[in-house]
């Protein structure tokens, strides 16, 4: 009776302190999250297909970001901003024309800054990482987001990218370089019921050579996820990082879309040489940023490095130094091509680069 008594008695005690060491270390786990340096964080071109990326994937992570998006004064009340501001996101007004001494007031106080600029403002990306160098930004992060390819001689605008990397290089501004291949929102062909039409930039769907070459892709949401994490890496700090959720052929693709829609799709192709002699003739021209012209050649000029040469890999990236977010993040889930794919058909997905269809239908098939 009396260890019948004992064990009554301390079984209450035993159940308090169970649930005392349990909301304990909750507490404790909640105080650790909560005392993370939130990390003030600037972005540029926040309203792109890019920059929505990095902004939703700062915000979807798990410690704390206080994020700055840069704008355009001209821009500073339009809806995209102001449904930045909704979701508490500080909007300043930043002029990248303007004198140095303003674009060093506008990033002091940062600690990372990242470049989501399009192709027209990589021209802009010195002046920046100038002004970041003097305002002590400790991460700079700029526009490249893109394929893998060799530094120079392949991409004209991995040219303009390596020639800005090359700048911050010089002023010694601690940086990260985050690619990603291409883009799952490029990669599928037109169905023929043109149901996927919606989420279609608009270009051919041409198969390049025999369509064997394997390349890297990634859902874009993705984009945002894996800059989140890159830069609150220190091992990332002085380093390029390549990240990616599917490595297939064009042939594959077609095939992945064939079978999840029931329709065939018609093949055709644009060989080799018609590629590499297209190239050569639009590098020697002097084409006006943005123009029709100006898209066709980046499209020969990608089907090129990605579709002949096979530029766009692991392996690739691995010859050039590249981090592998595979091996960095072991627990990151990138989004699957079949799932993009499905949700494609079902209506479901985001079309991306909706102002730029028509030029680049007008480029890519003149």
């Amino acid at each position: 009776r009396q260890t019948h008594i004992k064990s009554c008695r301390s079984a209450p005690f035993c159940r308090r302190t169970s649930g005392l060491r349990i909301t304990t270390l909750f507490t404790s786990k909640f105080r650790r999250r909560q005392l993370k340096p939130t990390m003030k964080i600037g972005v540029l071109g926040a309203t792109g297909e890019t920059g929505a990326s990095i902004i939703n994937g700062l915000l979807e992570h798990p410690h704390p970001f206080e994020i700055t998006a840069f704008t355009r004064p001209s821009s500073l009340q339009s809806s995209a901003n102001e449904a930045l501001r909704t979701r508490g996101i500080n909007v300043q007004p930043l002029d990248l024309t303007s004198d140095p001494a303003a674009l060093v007031t506008g990033l002091t106080g940062l600690e990372t800054l990242v470049s989501a600029v399009n192709f027209t403002g990589l021209a802009s990306e010195p002046a920046l990482a100038t002004a970041a160098k003097a305002a002590g930004v400790a991460r700079f992060v700029p526009c490249f987001f893109a394929p893998i390819a060799p530094p120079k001689g392949v991409l004209s605008l991995r040219d303009i990218k390596e020639d800005n990397l090359n700048h911050i290089k010089k002023l010694r501004l601690p940086y990260t370089i985050l690619d990603i291949g291409w883009w799952y929102q490029l990669t599928l062909p037109l169905v023929p019921s043109k149901r996927n039409a919606y989420a279609h930039v608009g270009g051919p769907d041409l198969i390049v050579g025999d369509g064997a070459t394997r390349f890297a892709q990634t859902h874009l949401d993705d984009v945002g996820r894996l800059l989140a994490r890159a830069v609150l890496d220190p091992r990332t700090l002085n380093r390029s990082v390549f990240g990616f959720g599917a490595l297939t052929s064009q042939t594959e693709v077609f095939d992945l879309l064939e079978r999840l829609s029931g329709e065939t799709i018609e093949r055709a192709y644009i060989d080799a040489q018609t590629v590499t002699t297209t190239c050569e003739a639009l590098s020697a021209a002097d084409l006006a940023l943005g123009s029709p012209e100006w898209f066709k050649r980046a499209q020969f000029e990608y089907w090129n490095s990605w579709g002949l040469r096979g530029d766009n890999t692991p392996e690739t990236a691995a010859y050039l130094g590249y981090l592998d977010a595979r091996e960095l993040y072991p627990d990151f889930k990138p989004r699957t091509l079949e799932e993009y794919a499905k949700e494609v058909l079902a209506g479901e997905a985001k079309g991306v680069y909706a102002e730029m269809k028509a030029a680049v239908a007008a480029g890519t098939n003149s």
